[in-house]
């Protein structure tokens, strides 16, 4: 089977995950703290903005690849992967430490938790239908 909706969304992400990773990487560097955050307020930040990227997008991605395997419609495999990218980029420039409240936090929590929840459907609809 060749997957073609769920790699054009992978490989932007993936490329996000490169940018943060380098933007911890950068303040590690910067700063010689090698391991945990030091107390450093920017490291913790771009941890977190790394971390909460890498623990959404995995388990989106694994979602719609077994979606796809299953033969779910490709609109909906667009609607989980557009949400999941827009909430992707979204959310780091929202994570700020002083306003848990952030309209961009917001937005990127939201669209991924949309995303996970079509996709889920997708899965049901198809487990049921087989």
């Amino acid at each position: 089977m060749v997957f073609a909706v769920t790699p054009l969304y992978a490989l932007p992400l993936a490329l996000i995950f490169l940018v943060l990773w380098f933007r911890v990487s950068s303040v590690r560097s910067a700063t010689g703290i090698s391991f945990g955050d030091g107390g450093n307020q920017q490291l913790l930040q771009r941890v977190r903005q790394h971390g909460n990227f890498v623990e959404w997008t995995c388990f989106v991605l694994i979602l719609m690849i077994l979606a796809e395997g299953m033969r779910a419609p490709a609109i909906y495999l667009h609607i989980s992967g557009g949400l999941l990218l827009l909430g992707r980029i979204a959310h780091p420039f929202g994570l700020k430490p002083n306003n848990a409240a952030h309209p961009l936090r917001y937005l990127g929590n939201g669209t991924n938790i949309l995303a996970t929840l079509n996709v889920m459907v997708c899965l049901g609809a198809n487990l049921a239908s087989a």
